[in-house]
């Protein structure tokens, strides 16, 4: 008899994703019910379940990409003490460094 295979944890973005479109589909149902509750016509909670569904299932659609664009940038990313400062990122003091300098071309008022 072999031991029970542990699952697969998911990943913490994949959790939410995935409640956030449970509960939108679940809204895709109460809303029309809700309005066929108060009085609107049957055509109008038809045709306002059918809105509903296609923007649940666009943001589905674009919950999962960026998902996966952020997997994939996380997994192209060079660890953290490899990271080489370009030109731009020069740390320490000097003439060129930011902050305020009182130079030969502000004018004096």
């Amino acid at each position: 008899m072999r031991p029970p295979r542990p699952a697969p944890e998911p990943r913490p973005g994949e959790d939410r994703t995935t409640d956030l479109i449970r509960w939108a589909a679940f809204t895709c149902v109460l809303v029309p019910v809700v309005l066929l509750g108060y009085g609107a016509s049957l055509a109008g909670a038809a045709g306002t379940a059918l809105g509903l569904a296609a923007v649940t299932a666009v943001c589905r659609v674009l919950l999962r990409r960026s998902e996966r664009c952020a997997a994939r940038l996380l997994a192209d990313e060079p660890a953290p003490g490899a990271h080489h400062r370009g030109r731009h990122q020069r740390t320490g003091t000097g003439p060129r460094r930011g902050g305020r300098h009182s130079g030969g071309n502000s004018p004096v008022g």
